[in-house]
């Protein structure tokens, strides 16, 4: 049987990267947070 989690970077970054994030307000909140990582 096969495992659920299949990691794949290509799809990682196009759902959770930097550039998935900058059109929503979701860096600036991380931001104002104050977070080490702003995104994956």
């Amino acid at each position: 049987m096969k495992r659920t989690y299949q990691p794949n970077k290509k799809r990682m970054k196009k759902k959770h990267g930097f550039f998935a994030r900058k059109d929503s307000n979701v860096l600036a909140s991380r931001r104002r947070k104050g977070r080490k990582r702003l995104c994956k």
